[in-house]
């Protein structure tokens, strides 16, 4: 059976008392952070960047999904790999063409990240195929980027089984990790169509029990 990460959403912590949020976190059996950067151009939101993931960066033993909502992924890659991103992911969208998708592939590698790249909820799966032996996910999107505690798309569990069958035939080790409107019924929906990782914020932080809905995601 496929092992199931979870990476829960910093964007719905209470940023009041982050560490604290980020403590809590670590006592689940969580194994990813996830970390939403906004630049209100991309997305129309803004939320937080380089600075606080470069404070926090280095106070829990999870690994720092970071997800760049971001216009130009080229020019910043190297900034949030510096400010300690494991796993860096871009849009496919915010790249003018797949030169530069590559370049910035190049560079989260060069920098010692894993790399991911990301869709929206209407872009089509098979963009992501020419680059997924070099990436270490695929992110789709199963809300439209920008805000926390939307709804879940189902469109987005035909791309999941695509993908997953793509990467099976071709003996990828490209993981799949969807964001948008996780909870436990979305969740058994996804990890059915073949998803590896689950990205959760609000059905997570917006809880008494942290422990008990990651546990419930894993099941």
């Amino acid at each position: 059976m496929r092992k199931i990460i979870v990476s829960p959403s910093l964007l719905s912590a209470d940023f009041k008392c982050l560490k604290e949020e980020i403590n809590r976190i670590e006592e689940t059996k969580s194994e990813y952070l996830h970390f939403d950067v906004m630049d209100g151009h991309f997305v129309d939101n803004i939320s937080f960047g380089l600075p606080v993931l470069k404070s926090i960066a280095t106070c829990h033993h999870l690994v720092n999904d970071v997800h760049i909502m971001i216009s130009d992924p080229l020019h910043y890659a190297k900034r949030f790999c510096d400010a300690g991103a494991d796993v860096l992911t871009f849009h496919y969208e915010a790249c003018k063409d797949e030169n530069e998708i590559k370049e910035v592939i190049d560079i989260i590698h060069q920098n010692g990240v894993k790399a991911g790249l990301s869709i929206k909820p209407n872009t089509p799966i098979e963009v992501v195929y020419p680059f997924l032996k070099d990436l270490h996910l695929v992110l789709v999107m199963s809300v439209e980027p920008g805000f926390g505690g939307q709804t879940f798309m189902m469109n987005a569990l035909d791309k999941i089984v695509k993908l997953r069958k793509y990467i099976d035939d071709h003996h990828l080790q490209t993981l799949i990790e969807v964001d948008g409107g996780i909870n436990e019924q979305t969740a058994k929906l996804v990890k059915e169509a073949g998803v590896d990782i689950l990205v959760a914020g609000s059905y997570i932080f917006g809880s008494d029990n942290y422990k008990e809905k990651v546990e419930a995601l894993h099941k």
